[in-house]
């Protein structure tokens, strides 16, 4: 059996360092240059307090104060006809900005539309439950709970749903160690034979479920694809990522509609 090394205390410091694969930021446009977001960001405007609004991706990004999330979504949805909530969860940039991302992804299916609406808050603090509005917000909401420890206030069942109820710490937080800590390490010891028998089975190992991001034996990444097993310590080369033109099924023709160009 290996040698035992105690990880006491190590979901105590929050830690941020460039080792971590940072994806680059997308461009980044102005809301004008699009008049159904235009229309719709006045109508938020008039009645929450927006901090800052943009295009990314085609989708429009629009942060708000953690106060008026209910609010601000009852007007999406009510009143500029966002009327599906596809993810919700949190990003934690407690390292670096001191507190967390909370941010639901919305679907306008009449304009054909998605926005991002996003908020900063402190940790422990609370955020509204807006499972009134979307139901699709009820595990959402309970996976952000068992995760990052963002807890939603009039949830109808605030409790985890991926970890156990007895679970110490928040796996998607920043500083939770991948290996586990020391309550980690006993975890099924403790439950399964009881504290006394720690020292006959001795703690978990999880060293298996490291993750190298310069493994290219087990791991590779779209646009940065390299020959299995190569040394890509030192960099890689983006490599272009080519899409089909063609069509399985041009569906116009199938159903008699002739195409744009020939119907003149």
């Amino acid at each position: 059996m290996r040698k035992y090394v105690p990880k006491d205390n190590v979901q105590g410091k929050a830690y941020y360092t460039d080792r971590y694969h940072v994806v680059p930021s997308t461009p980044r446009e102005d809301v004008s240059s699009d008049e159904v977001f235009v229309k719709h960001l006045e109508i938020l405007s008039s009645k929450v307090e927006v901090n800052r609004a943009e295009i990314q991706l085609g989708s429009m990004i629009v942060e708000i104060n953690h106060e008026d999330n209910f609010k601000a979504l009852e007007i999406l949805k009510n009143e500029c006809g966002y009327a599906q909530l596809t993810e919700m969860s949190a990003v934690d940039y407690l390292a670096k900005d001191g507190n967390f991302e909370v941010f639901y992804q919305m679907l306008n299916l009449k304009d054909v539309k998605r926005m991002r609406l996003v908020m900063r808050i402190e940790q422990g603090v609370a955020v509204e439950s807006v499972v009134p509005l979307y139901k699709s917000a009820n595990f959402a909401e309970r996976e952000m709970f068992d995760m990052f420890g963002i807890v939603s206030n009039n949830h109808p069942y605030m409790r985890r749903i991926l970890m156990p109820d007895d679970w110490e710490g928040y796996p998607l937080l920043k500083t939770y160690p991948l290996q586990g800590d020391e309550f980690a390490s006993w975890y099924e010891v403790d439950r399964i034979f009881g504290k006394d028998a720690r020292e006959a089975i001795g703690p978990e190992n999880r060293d298996p479920a490291r993750v190298d991001r310069h493994d290219t034996k087990r791991f590779s990444r779209v646009g940065y694809e390299v020959e299995f097993g190569a040394d890509i310590s030192q960099g890689e080369t983006k490599t272009a990522i080519e899409y089909s033109k063609t069509f399985l099924v041009d569906y116009q023709e199938a159903d008699g509609v002739k195409p744009a160009e020939d119907r003149k």
